[in-house]
């Protein structure tokens, strides 16, 4: 495979990694979003290979069998996710940067497997109370699947301390994106 750049957004759930992307995309028009394979069902109006490549768990497994995956994860039974070597190689061949926005552990595998020629950029929240305040303020989880959620956080955040190239607190969303630029930016003149 012909290699190119990658840049690699990983954060626990609620620490705005998405809204950073979206931002960064925004600037960017030679990066390029990665879509992910996964085994769930769609969900309301997620659209397959926009959202999502929607293939069953059966599929999946002949696909990891095949070697077709850069990475991926069997999250719960039946349930994986994963980045397709193919969806990799029609980005670079487009001649454009990837862009992911995954969870933590799949942050630290594919900096693992694309080594020099990505950016693997952790964003933290400022505390975690902070990062409760947030959940809570989406108001989409119940009180039980938030404290999932910072319990998991927690995990993650102690699995992925030092294994990313950078570290971004997301405390000023505006800091945050100039902070995001500015490490992108010299990621790119490399």
């Amino acid at each position: 495979m012909s290699q190119g750049k990658v840049i690699i957004f990983s954060a626990p759930s609620g620490a705005g990694k998405s809204t950073v992307v979206r931002h960064l995309l925004g600037l960017h028009p030679e990066f390029e979003f990665s879509v992910s394979a996964t085994s769930r069902a769609p969900r309301g109006s997620e659209k397959d290979g926009v959202d999502y490549f929607f293939i069953d768990a059966d599929r999946f497994r002949e696909l990891i069998a095949e070697d077709a995956f850069v990475e991926y994860e069997e999250v719960y039974k039946d349930r994986f996710y994963g980045t397709l070597k193919s969806e990799v190689q029609r980005i670079w061949s487009a001649g454009h940067v990837i862009v992911f926005d995954v969870d933590v552990k799949g942050g630290y595998n594919l900096k693992r497997y694309f080594g020099d020629s990505a950016l693997s950029v952790l964003i933290v929240p400022p505390s975690m109370e902070v990062l409760a305040s947030r959940l809570r303020g989406r108001g989409t989880d119940s009180q039980e699947a938030i404290a999932e959620r910072l319990a998991k956080a927690g995990s993650e955040l102690e699995f992925a301390s030092g294994k990313f190239d950078v570290e971004l607190v997301n405390d000023r969303l505006e800091d945050t994106f100039a902070r995001a630029e500015k490490i992108v930016d010299e990621f790119l003149a490399r």
